[in-house]
C-alpha cells in the first residue's frame, strides 16, 4: 500500500513537473544555498509528498537540487528517493550515475586512500567495457574479482564488498546484508549505487564528489525513463545515435580545422579525466619510472584544478605544479621556467591551460608559446628531454584554429578540449569533446580507451543535441561577441573608472571573439580591506539590480555560450571553489548571448552607475 501511494505520487510528479527539470543544465545562484544543496530539495519535496501536493506551482518553487547536473538535479534526486523508499534505505544512500564504471571507481578510490581491501563480486560475466587490469595497473586501484553463483556466497570480511548486477531495471533490488555496495548497471541508462549500512555512509560524500568531478549524474532524460520504467514496468526504447555521432564528429573536424580523431564525453570534466588518464597511461608505458608532472594554473576553473589534484593523489609518481598565467604573470614565461626545471629532472611534462584565460580573458603570444613548447631541452645528463603535451581548454573560443596544418600549435603535441555545455550545445547539455593535432594520434587512442573504460562517452540525447546545435555555433559566437563588444564599449564610456578584462580589437581580428568579460568595479576606502570589502558588496548590488530589473534575461548563473540572455557570476564564489583563497578573483564575470535585449541591459547598467 505504501509503495502504491508513493508510485502514484511520482506518476503525478512526472506529469506536472516543470519543463526545466528535463532541460536545465545551470542553476540560479541567488536561490541556491550551497551548504544545504544536498538535502534542501528532498526535505521540501517530502513535505509535498506528505501533503499529497503534486501541483506544478508547488514543484516550481522547490529549491535548487545539488548543482549543474554533474553532482545532481531534481530528477536524479527523485529517482534516488524512489529507489531508496522501495528498498527501505535512506535517500542519501542511493547515488545515480550516467557512467556504469565510475561508481566502482568511487569506492576503489576511497579504499586506496584509506588502505582498505576491496572484493568485487559478480554473477555470469564481468562488464565487457571495463578493463579491470588497467584499473589496477594504471589507476593504481587494488581489488579482487570473484565470480559467484548466488549472493549467499558473499560473506563479511575486513574490507569492502561490491556486488555488480547487470539487470535493466532498478526497482527490485535484493540488498543482502553482507553486501556493502550494490551497483546495478543498466545497458543504456547508466547505473545506480546503493550504499548498505551505517558503517559505509562515510563513503557517500566522497562518492558524490567523484560523480561531480569525473563524470555526471544520470542525465535528466534517463532518470525520467528510469522512473517511468519503475512506475509502468515498461522497457526503455533505445534509439541508435550513429548518424548523430557522425554529424557531431564532422562538425568538430570542420570547426577545429582538423582531420584527426575526436572523442565526445558526457561532460567537459569527463573528457578532461580521459585526457589525464590517457596521458598517464602513455607515460607509464613509454617513460617507465619517470615522474609525471601536470602543470596547472592555480586560479583556473575549480573543476580542472580539483580533478588534476585528485588524480595526483591516487598515483605515486604524478605531481601537480602551479602555472602562473594571470594578473601580471605571462603564460609563456611561466611555462618556459617550469619546462626547464622538468627537463633538468628528466620528468614527463603535461600542461593544462585555458586560452583565453578565465576569468581575466587573456591570450598569450601564440608565436612565442609555440616556440617555448617546441624548444628542445636537455636533461642534467645531456640527453634529449621529453617534449611536453599542451592540453588546451579552448571553451571560451572553440572556433579558433590551433591544431590544423600551419596553425599556431600544429608542430607541438597539442590536445584541445571544449566544454559542450557552453557554445557547442548552447547550454542544452553538458557534453564535451576533445581533438588532437597530427602529433598526438597515439595519445588520442589512449584517451578514447579511457573514455570507454570510464563509460563516459556522450549519451544518445547529448549527441542529438550537439548534432542540432554545432552547425550554428560559429555564427552564434560571432553574434554574441558583437553584443559583448558593444556592452564593453558602453561600460567603458559610462564607468571609465572600472577595469574590464576583455580581448583587444587586435586579438578579435585574429579570431579570438569570446562573449565573456570580467568587470573589476571601482572602489572606495582608506585601507586595502575596506576597498576590497566595498568592491565585493558592489558586485552583488550590480548583479541583484540586473537580475531583478531584467528577470527574463539576466540570471545569476555560472555559464557561457547560452542561446539567450545574459549570465552574471563572481568566479571566486562558484567556479573557483577549490582554488586557494589567495588565487581567487572576486570580480564580476558577465557572459552575453547572441539573443538578448542589449539596450535594456545598457539602461539598467546606467542606472547602476548613477546610483554609485
Amino acid at each position: 500500500m505504501k509503495d502504491t501511494k508513493m508510485l502514484n505520487f511520482i506518476k503525478d510528479i512526472l506529469t506536472n513537473m516543470p519543463s526545466s527539470w528535463l532541460n536545465l543544465t545551470t542553476h540560479r545562484l541567488d536561490i541556491y544555498n550551497e551548504k544545504l544543496a544536498k538535502t534542501q530539495f528532498l526535505d521540501e519535496f517530502e513535505i509535498l509528498f506528505n501533503n499529497n501536493n503534486s501541483k506544478s506551482l508547488s514543484l516550481s518553487k522547490l529549491p535548487t537540487a545539488y548543482d549543474y547536473i554533474r553532482l545532481g538535479h531534481p530528477l536524479s534526486c527523485l529517482l534516488e528517493w524512489t529507489i531508496a523508499n522501495l528498498n527501505n534505505i535512506k535517500p542519501k544512500n542511493v547515488i545515480s550515475f550516467s557512467s556504469r564504471t565510475i561508481p566502482i571507481l568511487g569506492i576503489l578510490r576511497k579504499n586506496l586512500l584509506s588502505n582498505k581491501k576491496t572484493k568485487i563480486f559478480y554473477k555470469d560475466e564481468l562488464p565487457n567495457f571495463i578493463d579491470f587490469e588497467v584499473l589496477k595497473n594504471i589507476y593504481g586501484y587494488k581489488f579482487d574479482l570473484k565470480k559467484i553463483e548466488n549472493k549467499k556466497d558473499i560473506s563479511k570480511f575486513n574490507g569492502s564488498s561490491i556486488f555488480i548486477s547487470q539487470k535493466d531495471e532498478f526497482s527490485n533490488i535484493d540488498l543482502k546484508v553482507d553486501i556493502d555496495f550494490f551497483i546495478n548497471l543498466h545497458s543504456h541508462l547508466g547505473s545506480v549505487l546503493l550504499v548498505n549500512g551505517e558503517e559505509n555512509e562515510t563513503y557517500i560524500s566522497e562518492i558524490q564528489h567523484v560523480r561531480r568531478r569525473e563524470t555526471i549524474a544520470m542525465t535528466p532524460i534517463n532518470c525520467h525513463a528510469s522512473l517511468n520504467s519503475i512506475i509502468n514496468k515498461s522497457n526503455f526504447e533505445y534509439n541508435n545515435t550513429e548518424s548523430n555521432k557522425t554529424l557531431v564528429l564532422n562538425s568538430i573536424a570542420a570547426i577545429s580545422g582538423t582531420n584527426t580523431k575526436a572523442v565526445v564525453g558526457s561532460s567537459g570534466l569527463s573528457i578532461q579525466y580521459a585526457i589525464m588518464m590517457g596521458l598517464v597511461h602513455d607515460a607509464l608505458i613509454n617513460h617507465k619510472g619517470k615522474a609525471i608532472k601536470f602543470i596547472v594554473p592555480p586560479n583556473c576553473y575549480g573543476g580542472t584544478n580539483d580533478q588534476a589534484r585528485r588524480v595526483a593523489a591516487c598515483i605515486d609518481n604524478v605531481e601537480i605544479i602551479d602555472l602562473s598565467v594571470d594578473s601580471g604573470n605571462n603564460m609563456v614565461d611561466s611555462i618556459s621556467i617550469i619546462l626547464e626545471k622538468i627537463a633538468n629532472d628528466d620528468a614527463v611534462p603535461f600542461i593544462i591551460a585555458e586560452i583565453p584565460t578565465n576569468p581575466r580573458v587573456e591570450v598569450p603570444n601564440l608565436i612565442q608559446l609555440e616556440k617555448v613548447l617546441a624548444l628542445e631541452r636537455k636533461t642534467i645528463s645531456g640527453e634529449l628531454a621529453i617534449d611536453p603535451v599542451f592540453i588546451l581548454d579552448q571553451t571560451f573560443c572553440p572556433n579558433v584554429h590551433f591544431l590544423g596544418k600551419n596553425e599556431a600549435l600544429a608542430n607541438v603535441r597539442t590536445i584541445s578540449y571544449v566544454s559542450g555545455s557552453k557554445f557547442p550545445s548552447g547550454g542544452k547539455c553538458t557534453a564535451g569533446y576533445c581533438v588532437g593535432n597530427t602529433r598526438t594520434e597515439s595519445l588520442m587512442d589512449k584517451i578514447e580507451q579511457h573514455l570507454k573504460i570510464c563509460d563516459n562517452e556522450a549519451t544518445n540525447l547529448q549527441y542529438e543535441i550537439l548534432a542540432k546545435q554545432m552547425p550554428s555555433m560559429n555564427r552564434r559566437i560571432s553574434d554574441a561577441y558583437k553584443n559583448t563588444r558593444e556592452f564593453v564599449n558602453f561600460i567603458n564610456k559610462t564607468l571609465p573608472q572600472a577595469k574590464i578584462n576583455f580581448v583587444s580589437e587586435e586579438l578579435a581580428n585574429q579570431g579570438f571573439t569570446p562573449s565573456v568579460f570580467s568587470l573589476d568595479l571601482p572602489t572606495k576606502g582608506t585601507s586595502t580591506k575596506e576597498k576590497e570589502d566595498y568592491k565585493r558588496k558592489l558586485n552583488y548590488v550590480l548583479i541583484n539590480l540586473m537580475i531583478t530589473k531584467i528577470p527574463n534575461e539576466s540570471k545569476y548563473c555560472v555559464s557561457y555560450g547560452q542561446l539567450n540572455g545574459c549570465y552574471w557570476t563572481i568566479p571566486a564564489t562558484s567556479t573557483q571553489g577549490t582554488t586557494k583563497e589567495s588565487d581567487k578573483d572576486y570580480i564580476a564575470r558577465v557572459a552575453l548571448s547572441p539573443n538578448m535585449d542589449l539596450e535594456l541591459h545598457k539602461k539598467v547598467f546606467l542606472n547602476f552607475v548613477k546610483s554609485i
